[in-house]
Parts: C-alpha cells; sequence; structure tokens
C-alpha cells in the first residue's frame, strides 16, 4: 500500500460508487454472453459444449490471471488497471463482431474480454475498499460486490433487445463503442487513489503469499470458491437456454430472470452487511440454502405454462448470486489483511475460475448426453452443500503465520 491522506467522508462513498459502477460496466459485458450463447446455437449450429467452451476458457483465464492482477494493483493502483482492462474489452468486443469460428469466440471473450474485465474486477476493489472500510468491511465489500448481480440483470434483457435490433454482429460492435468512450471517465474516478509505489508497511506487518498458503484456512477459501464457482455455473449460464428449451418465449424469460438477477442487489448488500454483525459463516450458509432453494424450483418445472416456478426459480437464484461473495472477500480479508491482499486474494480466486469453467461447460455437456439439464442442475445441489460446510469450517483464525 501507499502513504495517502484520509479521505473524507463524501470521497469515500465517491469511491465506493465509482468502483459499483466500473465494475458494473465490466461485468455486463461478460454476462451477456449467456444471450449470445442462445444465438450462437441458432446461427452456427454449434453444440451446448461447444458454445460453453468460450465462457468455460474465460473462467480459467479469470483464475489463472488473478493473481497477477491482484500483484499489479497493489504496486500500479487502480486507474492504471482500469485503463489496461478497458482497452482489452474494447478490442475484445468490436473484434468479436467479426468473429466466424468457434476459436474466434474462444480466444476474444475467454481471453482477451476476460483479461480486461479482470482489471475492472473485484481482484481490484477489494483491497482498495478494505483499506478505507474497515470497521464496515462487509458493507463495502457486498455493495461494490452487488454490481455483478446488477450487471446480470441488464445485461440479458438488454443484449437482447440489441441482437433483435441490430443483429449479433452490431450488438457486439456497439457494445464496443460503448466501452471506449467511458474507458477514461472511468479511469479519472480513481486519480490519486492507491497509485502503488513507496509501501507504507512492511511485509512483515502483515500476511505474505507464501504464510497464507501454510494454513488450512487458504486452502478451504479455495475449496469454499471452487466447490461455489461449479454450484453456481452448472446452473447461470445455461439458465436462459434451459428456459427457451421449455417453451417459453426468449424475451419473456430473459427478462424474468433478468428480474431476478436485479433481486441480488439488494441481496448482497443485506447479506454482506449482516456478515459484519452475525458472522461472516452464518450469512454465507444462508445464502448457500437460498440458492439451492432456486435451483430445486427450476428442476419442477416441465412446461412453459408454470410461469410461477420460473418466477420463483429467477428470484430465490437471483436473490442470492453473489451474495455468498462479500462474505467470503471479507472473510479473506479478515483472516488475511496486510499490504498483499490483493496477491493473496488473487490466488485464491483461482479456485473460482476453475470451479465456475467446469460448472459452465460441464451443464452443456450433460445437456449433450442426456438431452436435459436436471442432473446439471443436482450437481449443483451438491455442490453448494460442500461448499457451506467448507466454510463453516473458517469459523476459527489462523494461529501461524510463518
Amino acid at each position: 500500500m501507499t502513504d495517502s491522506k484520509p479521505l473524507s467522508n463524501l470521497r469515500l462513498w465517491l469511491l465506493l460508487a465509482a468502483a459499483f459502477g466500473t465494475f458494473s460496466v465490466g461485468a455486463g459485458f461478460m454476462h451477456s454472453y449467456t444471450v449470445f450463447l442462445v444465438t450462437f446455437i441458432e446461427a452456427f449450429g454449434w453444440s451446448r459444449a461447444e458454445v460453453s467452451l468460450a465462457y468455460s476458457v474465460s473462467q480459467v483465464v479469470t483464475g489463472i490471471s488473478s493473481p497477477l492482477v491482484g500483484w499489479l494493483v497493489d504496486r500500479l493502483g487502480p486507474p492504471r488497471l482500469i485503463l489496461m482492462g478497458g482497452v482489452l474489452l474494447t478490442i475484445g468486443l468490436i473484434a468479436n463482431a467479426g468473429a466466424t469460428e468457434l476459436w474466434h469466440i474462444v480466444v476474444l471473450y475467454g481471453v482477451v474480454m476476460t483479461l480486461g474485465a479482470n482489471c475492472l474486477g473485484l481482484v481490484v476493489f477489494v483491497p482498495l475498499l478494505s483499506k478505507y472500510f474497515v470497521r464496515n468491511r462487509g458493507m463495502a465489500v457486498s455493495v461494490v460486490q452487488s454490481a455483478n448481480g446488477f450487471a446480470r440483470a441488464f445485461s440479458a434483457p438488454l443484449t437482447t433487445l440489441m441482437i433483435s435490433g441490430l443483429g449479433w454482429r452490431g450488438a457486439y460492435l456497439w457494445q464496443g463503442v460503448f466501452m471506449g468512450v467511458v474507458l477514461l471517465p472511468l479511469a479519472a474516478m480513481f486519480r490519486g487513489i492507491g497509485q502503488g509505489g513507496r509501501r507504507r508497511v512492511a511485509d512483515a506487518e502483515g500476511w505474505t503469499v507464501r504464510q497464507a498458503v501454510r494454513t488450512p484456512h487458504f486452502w478451504l477459501l479455495f475449496l469454499v470458491y471452487m466447490f461455489t464457482g461449479l454450484g453456481s455455473f452448472l446452473v447461470a449460464l445455461h439458465q436462459l437456454a434451459f428456459a427457451v428449451d421449455i417453451g417459453f418465449d426468449k424475451l419473456y424469460a430473459a427478462g424474468v430472470l433478468g428480474m431476478g438477477a436485479f433481486l441480488s442487489l439488494p441481496g448482497v448488500i443485506i447479506t454482506g452487511t449482516l456478515s459484519d454483525y452475525i458472522g461472516r459463516e452464518v450469512s454465507a450458509v444462508v445464502t448457500y440454502g437460498t440458492s439451492i432453494l432456486g435451483v430445486i424450483f427450476a428442476m419442477m418445472i416441465t412446461s412453459p405454462d408454470q410461469h410461477v416456478l420460473l418466477w420463483l426459480h429467477a428470484c430465490f437464484f437471483g436473490l442470492t448470486w453473489g451474495a455468498r461473495g462479500p462474505a467470503i472477500t471479507a472473510k479473506t480479508a479478515d483472516l488475511f489483511p496486510g499490504p498483499n491482499l490483493g496477491a493473496i486474494l488473487g490466488v485464491i480466486t483461482i479456485g473460482t475460475g476453475l470451479g465456475a469453467a467446469a460448472g459452465a461447460w460441464l451443464a452443456g455437456f450433460v445437456f449433450d448426453t442426456t438431452g436435459s439439464y436436471r442432473v446439471a442442475f443436482g450437481l449443483s445441489i451438491v455442490f453448494y452443500v460442500a461448499g457451506s460446510v467448507a466454510f463453516w469450517a473458517l469459523r476459527r483464525p489462523p494461529a501461524i503465520r510463518a
């Protein structure tokens, strides 16, 4: 970290709002792939496993690149990372408009756009907010993390409308133009904050990555991230495809799922704030149980007449989409505070990338093999249970640092 003047209350809240807005932009472009997935199936005739490949690669790249992003943000500061990420996102979006082969999508979305979005994500903002929001860290992390659900809420219906009016190539092109326009203003909001350079405290006063990996807590957090990624993405990427297969209208289903995802905005903030008072573990376990209910409602849907079940699925699953994130990331900051938090969080985030990649691809593979998503949804419940057990085991802090 750097030497820095204390921020006024107004500046603190503006910083939190800037982090929320920046994360929303990057996450919105990435979540829109759920709509493009359905379009690619129709346009190119690719299988579910094939169109899931780009998303799986994206999650792996997210995990692998997170340690590097965490290391860079500890040293360069958010403005430079946001500029780098915005440029990559702009290039990836515009280039995707000319894609003609599956490998084009895999490289552009799975690698280029993912690296860009990761520079506008939690690994950049959690260490920054944890530094300035100490007593209400869970609240601050939950607010910025709720941007993920907010992005899911508006990206699906908005992208569906864009594709309907402009075609999928036009939608990608104009998304790229938008990213290019907002790039500099987004970076400017963080000018003078966390710029890197001279360190304020020695590594000995905080955890290092080497010390952290020697504790069981580090690996329990890694498993929590991985199990949560598996449980979530065995469902999330294929929600719209599942609803369309049942017989629901695409735009209607996108709207319902978008409204459900929008609930994560208050859901994440409430559960993250509560974690400051009732404990990270209790807060996380409650969200796991709510997500499981959402998956069960999806498994009960058998016809397009069951609108209530679709809404129940969207609301329960959407309410806690990302709601475990504030508890997990705040718990990471609680257990491993210090100037290397960004790097530690980045390494642990590899678990999310691996879990999400495996879950997204596995759901498509299961559908191609069985003609149904039911097995995939059942596995989602299993991994959510495993995640809650691993998180509950984190109740006691690590006692050894070297």
